[in-house]
């Protein structure tokens, strides 16, 4: 018998994000969650955000209009909307690969002075199914201490700057922080941290859209407070760039690096990732979480499946509803 529709965050940006929401879309269909929120990172510097941010100041607007897109319904109202945000100009122009949703969500900024209330109006004329909120409200830069970054001895650490930068060092990321130290956060993505039954974290850039998120002071305490049971999504494999030659475990060890005081649920893993069963199931004991390992790929590639995504963590969440279960 199924318990009492659960209330979901998910945090993350880009193309992980907009998975994990895709997935997270359809249990709002299903019942098993009634209400769904995402928190999204504001660091991206590259493209028609980098660009939209650089000229007018404002947040970068492209990881928070593609997770609006992920939010818009089946029907042919949310369809029409979701191919419109995503629609990219091409041409020759000085609109040339800037994208309708970030000139749409930019505009209204504008217009009302306010970062969340204008994302609210977006969901509201796509018809999300869910709302979306920055990690901050002030654009970031993620700053990294890279080994042997491109241009540098063997072995020697230098300071990269940047989402775009970071994400193409080629280097080893040994840690990152954020910049500016002094930047706004957003209260309503830490009240909707504290208030969730669920937290969803990952898929996704692990150093650039993932782990940002653990160090906004308020939202790494909110999710070290929270009641909500957290789940953490782990990629399909390692990206270059970022997490080259990176395990499983070790995308688990680079989270608890950055926020030892992390308490998670739930480690989601495909198995086609598990090289080595026993050092991943020795990193998850030690978190004192539980590790479901499924098929949630699409195959024979390496993005995460919205159905089958959906499908594991219904499985998570009504497992974990039932009598008896922590």
């Amino acid at each position: 018998m199924r318990g009492t529709a659960q209330s979901v965050v998910a945090l993350g940006g880009g193309h992980g994000l907009h998975a994990s929401l895709s997935a997270l879309r359809r249990l709002l269909d299903d019942l098993t969650i009634d209400n769904l929120q995402a928190v999204v990172t504001v660091a991206d510097n590259g493209g028609s955000s980098g660009r939209l941010r650089g000229e007018f100041g404002v947040l970068p607007p492209g990881d928070l209009r593609m997770a609006l897109a992920a939010l818009c319904g089946e029907d042919e109202w949310g369809t029409t909307w979701e191919r419109l945000v995503q629609h990219r100009f091409a041409g020759e122009g000085e609109m040339r690969g800037h994208v309708v949703g970030n000139l749409l969500i930019v505009g209204l900024w504008e217009l009302m002075g306010d970062h969340v209330r204008a994302l609210d109006w977006v969901g509201r004329l796509l018809g999300a199914r869910g709302r979306v909120l920055p990690m901050a409200l002030t654009p970031l830069d993620i700053v990294a201490e890279v080994r042997g970054a491109a241009g540098t001895g063997p072995g020697a650490s230098t300071e990269v700057r940047g989402q775009v930068e970071v994400a193409t060092t080629g280097g080893e990321i040994a840690s990152i922080g954020l910049a500016p130290d002094d930047f706004e956060e957003c209260p309503e993505a830490i009240e909707a941290v504290l208030d969730a039954d669920w937290v969803v974290l990952g898929p996704g850039s692990w150093f650039t859209s993932v782990i940002p998120h653990l160090l906004v002071p308020g939202l790494r305490d909110a999710l070290e407070r929270t009641t909500a049971r957290l789940v953490v999504v782990l990629n399909l494999g390692p990206q270059e760039g970022e997490t080259g030659g990176y395990g499983p475990e070790d995308h688990l060890a680079a989270l608890f690096e950055h926020a030892p005081g992390l308490r998670v649920h739930t480690v989601l893993a495909d198995p086609r990732t598990v090289a080595d069963h026993d050092l991943l199931d020795g990193a998850v004991a030690s978190a004192g979480a539980q590790l479901v390992v499924a098929d949630v790929g699409v195959d024979g590639e390496a993005k995460h499946d919205p159905g089958r995504l959906a499908l594991a963590l219904q499985g998570i969440i009504e497992a974990a509803d039932c009598p008896g279960s922590s």
